[in-house]
């Protein structure tokens, strides 16, 4: 259950001593008005106002306030929200009291930069282990990590506890990750991999597409060209959608008109 104080009560209440019930968009938000709060931190500020602080993660403030709410954080009148005391909550509730050991299988060119990130250290994660099922890269040495075969998952991931597994292999072998993952204990899955895993029942997935993200960058760069005038480039400047998936050109008139 969500945490709550007095609406009559002044100030914010301590830290959340049970971890709140909370709808998946607002812990979809949360990581965000954590960064914001670290950047108000790293420069000096001990409060800031709900405006400010849902300017700097780009929501709108009734919005900020209704999740911070979900927290028992609700700020103080005139004064603002409590920087540290809100960046305490925040972690608390995304559990970040502990450094969670993460497992990174594949280490071609995008694992190789996710291996080498230092901003994991400082947002609660540690990279506990890199594996790969290509002889060439095991050994491997990473930023102060050996790359290991990926037949010593088992061993590792008890050895180091981890909790969460980061797939960065091509779309084939994704799957066969996951199961191996999921075979040692591993309930949290990050996925890289351009494809759909399936797993049981208590296992959580998040999926980073980067080419889904520029297919809708394109989409809406499509849109304002059309909005503005501009002609599209490419084979299909010209075409207008039409209902049913048909295009025509110009003016020529849609089919069952």
């Amino acid at each position: 259950m969500s945490q709550h104080r007095d609406p009559g009560a002044s100030g914010h209440t301590g830290a959340v001593p049970a971890l709140p019930d909370l709808p998946e968009a607002t812990v979809a938000r949360l990581p965000e008005y954590l960064r914001a709060l670290h950047n108000l931190a790293e420069t000096g500020n001990d409060t800031v106002s709900s405006e400010a602080l849902a300017t700097a993660a780009g929501v709108n403030s009734a919005k900020l306030r209704k999740d911070l709410s979900h927290l028992g954080s609700y700020g103080t009148r005139g004064v603002g929200y409590d920087v540290a005391l809100l960046i305490d909550q925040i972690e608390y509730v995304l559990g970040l009291t502990q450094r969670r050991a993460v497992a990174l299988v594949g280490v071609g060119n995008l694992g190789h930069a996710l291996a080498g990130y230092a901003g994991f250290a400082s947002r609660g994660f540690r990279i506990a282990a890199l594996f790969d099922a290509d002889e060439s890269r095991v050994g491997e040495e990473i930023n102060g990590l050996v790359v290991r075969h990926i037949d010593d998952l088992a061993t590792i991931a008890a050895q180091e506890a981890i909790a969460i597994g980061v797939i960065a292999t091509p779309a084939p072998a994704a799957q066969s990750v996951a199961d191996r993952l999921v075979a040692v204990g591993v309930t949290s899955i990050l996925n890289f991999a351009p494809c759909v895993l399936s797993v049981p029942v208590g296992v959580d997935v998040r999926k980073v597409d980067l080419a889904i993200e520029l297919q809708i960058l394109s989409f809406h760069e499509h849109r304002k060209a059309s909005l503005t005038g501009i002609p599209a480039s490419g084979p299909a400047a010209g075409l207008t959608a039409l209902p049913g998936g048909l295009a025509a050109t110009g003016t020529q008139e849609a089919v069952g008109t």
